[in-house]
């Protein structure tokens, strides 16, 4: 018996664009990719953009917190217009408003110009909050989670294609006879681009619900316009905001500072750099897919016990990586711990998503918000770390390790939810299974 068009899918058809809720799903995901671009296309430029701006150490570590934190505040906000106005709305909009900024950050002549631009940009990092409640909109609960990782994967593989592909971008500028301080302001132009097809997309291809937009259904979430803040009050959101913080959170600190390490640690050039920046990310097209999903599949034997058990474990791993790239004493070592720690931060990225749907199901998008800021919250305090003159890169780094072991043994003590998720059916449409 096929499964009725207009309700959740139980299955993910990678390959399928039939039916609105696969449009929907390789729409979402592309968006992010897309918004990630913008977000992070400055990072592999840094080191061009460090000497054209005459900037110390401490500004760059100012410019990494501030691409962050401007985040937190947005994707509180735009977790709860999805809630209110749909993400179909939301997301065209966000990518209208964001591209202002890409287009003209390279009109910034000094730090303080460039700093604001920074911040700017850093709202559209919120995009990730519109994947994950528009595929938790698509998605039936046996499903949720592997949706959720490979839809949050594919849009942060865009941080990993950024660092590969805009030092390219910049030598064919360059190429054309522009120079290197003229380069990295026009090589912006391609994202802002990005982001305009990105929104016509959204708004072509994309419908709120699989049975149609908000402005289209009799949606009860439509008549609540009052926050639920007593959300607030439950320990497991914040078990997942902290958790997300030292795993996504992280994961942006590495796509914003890895260009530099590797220039300044082990004398790389910028497009050398740059490439080896890009594996971290482009792990992504698998690493954080493979957390949702094995998220689902514990989930479905072991309930929700089983899925934070994963989630402390892939933290824990991730933790002690980090901890044996800090001391990496040469080149080859660096690389091969960067990617252990790679994959299970993405994985734990994965692993969290797998979670967040099934905490408070009339709250997907405040909930969703809430966690995917913690993420920005991590980067921003990590960013202090890098801004530090007493310290170095690779102190920072250690004491990154550290603080994801002591996060990992926190999530061991919360209990998520007493029950299974319940598995499901072609023929039966599942319930998401709160505590």
């Amino acid at each position: 018996m096929s499964q009725p068009q207009n309700t959740p899918l139980t299955r993910l058809q990678i390959f399928s664009i039939k039916g609105v809720q696969m449009r929907t799903f390789h729409t979402t995901w592309f968006m992010f990719f897309v918004c990630f671009f913008g977000w992070f296309g400055l990072a592999p430029l840094m080191p061009t953009i460090r000497e054209d701006l005459q900037l110390s150490k401490a500004q760059v570590g100012n410019l990494i917190i501030v691409s962050v934190s401007s985040t937190i505040v947005a994707r509180l906000i735009i977790g709860r217009l999805c809630d209110t106005w749909g993400p179909r709305k939301t997301a065209v909009r966000l990518l209208l408003i964001g591209c202002i900024p890409v287009f003209l950050v390279g009109l910034a002549q000094d730090y303080t110009t460039f700093l604001l631009f920074r911040a700017a940009i850093g709202v559209i990092g919120a995009s990730f909050v519109i994947t994950q409640f528009h595929t938790s909109m698509m998605f039936a609960a046996n499903i949720k989670g592997t949706a959720n990782a490979v839809a949050g994967g594919w849009g942060n593989l865009g941080g990993g294609v950024t660092n590969m592909v805009m030092p390219l971008i910049f030598a064919a500028i360059v190429g054309f006879g522009y120079a290197d301080g003229a380069a990295w302001r026009y090589a912006m132009i391609v994202p802002g681009c990005m982001m305009l097809l990105a929104a016509w997309l959204y708004q072509r291809y994309t419908k709120d619900t699989p049975a149609g937009n908000f402005d289209e259904i009799d949606r009860a979430a439509k008549s609540n316009t009052k926050t639920d803040w007593s959300v607030l009050a439950d320990k497991r959101i914040w078990a997942l905001t902290l958790a997300y913080a030292v795993c996504f959170g992280m994961e942006i600190t590495f796509d914003n500072i890895a260009a530099l390490h590797f220039v300044d640690t082990f004398g790389l050039s910028q497009s050398g750099a740059g490439f080896w920046a890009g594996v971290f990310g482009f792990m992504n097209i698998f690493a954080r897919a493979l957390g949702g999903i094995v998220s689902d599949k514990i989930g479905l034997r072991y309930g929700m016990r089983g899925k934070s058990l994963l989630l402390a474990a892939m933290l824990l791993l991730e933790g002690f990586g980090i901890i044996l790239f800090a001391q990496a004493g040469n080149f080859t070592l660096a690389i091969l711990s960067m990617l252990s720690f790679a994959l299970f931060l993405k994985m734990a990225n994965g692993a969290t998503y797998g979670i967040v749907p099934f905490v408070n199901e009339k709250n997907v998008g405040l909930v969703s918000g809430i966690v995917g800021a913690g993420g920005n919250l991590g980067g921003m305090l990590f960013g202090f770390l890098f801004k530090m003159e007493s310290i170095s890169y690779v102190q920072a780094f250690g004491y990154i390790g550290i603080s994801v072991v002591v996060v990992a043994a926190l999530v061991l003590t919360i209990r998520f939810a007493p029950r299974a998720v319940t598995r499901a059916t072609p023929d039966v449409m599942p319930e998401a299974v709160a505590a």
